[in-house]
């Protein structure tokens, strides 16, 4: 076993979209675990949005990546030393390792994994950190009643094909906005969702407004937000009374350009909110957790029978994951974006 390791730290913060500047490969001793701590050969890692807020010195709902400190992830692997008797040497274990070749962390820190029940990457997906945003987001704040309609942005990636997989099922119609045609078809022939419109092929917030009225006709009950931008700008407006908009992101404005023809203001928001009695509820899933073993508990045989759907776009070595990361930003992934590192 090489007594070196290799991880990607956050070299300088961003202004506007990350450049691959902004990141450093380096290369340190391999960690040694202490007492009850495992040591992980890391197999694939997670690229994720909410990694581009970790970037800004910005107060938040969690502390920034330092500079020169590792780059933040979800990741999963083979364990190669373990000092705890609940992981032994062969066991495969998700953890918060960050974008590295290998990761130590506590055995209380770690999920094993049982590679039997799927490919371990669905630990980073369908079955992980998105696929629980999207159920929990869903069933906790979107209330969805059948008959209702549901509309998601970025409508086949892991949050958003959950959402719509989950919303059909419970009899909504469900209508995706995605980037881009061969998207589009992806989210209807594979997803199932109802129609998606292309954001792409809108000039402007008011002519994609038209066109979801068009997909809407009874209005919009329920608007998983995790975009924001120019779908948001179309969505409030046809917003049913009684509304539901769960939060879970806003990708668009990540990386703090809201675009030289925004229309959406403060005042027109709060109008729509005040008027329609609309339910807007932020929530960051870590702070849900607790829920896991429910979300695994119906989530997971619906995976195992090809009832949920899922697809992953899967990058190559560690030292391509800052140009992953930062065309998954941009919407040049099709799936949930992973890196493979073994």
């Amino acid at each position: 076993m090489s007594d070196q390791m290799q991880r990607i730290t956050l070299a300088s913060r961003p202004n506007g979209a990350p450049v691959a500047e902004n990141f450093s490969l380096q290369t340190s001793a391999l960690p040694v675990p202490g007492p009850d701590e495992v040591l992980v050969k890391l197999h694939y890692m997670s690229l994720d949005p909410y990694m581009r807020g970790r970037m800004d010195d910005a107060k938040s709902y969690a502390a920034p990546v330092a500079i020169g400190g590792t780059m933040e992830a979800g990741a999963v692997g083979e364990v190669i030393a373990s000092n705890s008797p609940a992981f032994q040497p062969g066991d495969f274990a998700f953890g918060l390792f960050g974008w590295a070749s290998h990761g130590c962390l506590p055995a209380n820190q770690l999920q094993k994994l049982n590679p039997d029940h799927g490919p371990i990457t669905a630990a980073l997906g369908v079955l992980g950190m998105p696929g629980l945003t999207g159920w929990y987001g869903l069933n906790e704040y979107g209330k969805p009643k059948a008959g209702e309609t549901l509309v998601v942005a970025a409508a086949t990636g892991p949050v958003g094909s959950m959402v719509g997989q989950l919303a059909k099922r419970a009899g909504l119609r469900t209508i995706g906005i995605a980037g881009g045609a061969e998207k589009c078809a992806l989210a209807v022939d594979t997803f199932g969702f109802d129609a998606c419109l292309d954001h792409r092929a809108f000039a402007d917030a008011s002519a994609l407004r038209a066109e979801l009225a068009t997909a809407c006709p009874n209005g919009i009950d329920i608007y998983f937000e995790n975009v924001a931008g120019k779908v948001l700008e179309a969505v409030i407006p046809l917003m049913n009374p009684h509304g539901r908009i769960p939060v879970c992101g806003m990708i668009s404005w990540y990386g703090g350009a809201q675009g030289a023809d925004a229309t959406l203001t403060a005042p027109m928001i709060w109008r729509n909110i005040l008027v329609k009695f609309l339910s807007v509820k932020g929530f960051i899933i870590m702070n849900h957790f607790d829920r896991y073993p429910d979300f695994q508990k119906e989530v997971g045989p619906l995976v195992a029978n090809g009832d949920i759907r899922f697809l992953e776009d899967i990058a190559e070595g560690l030292e391509n994951a800052p140009a992953a990361f930062m065309a998954m930003l941009k919407g040049g992934n099709m799936g949930k974006q992973i890196v493979k590192l073994v």
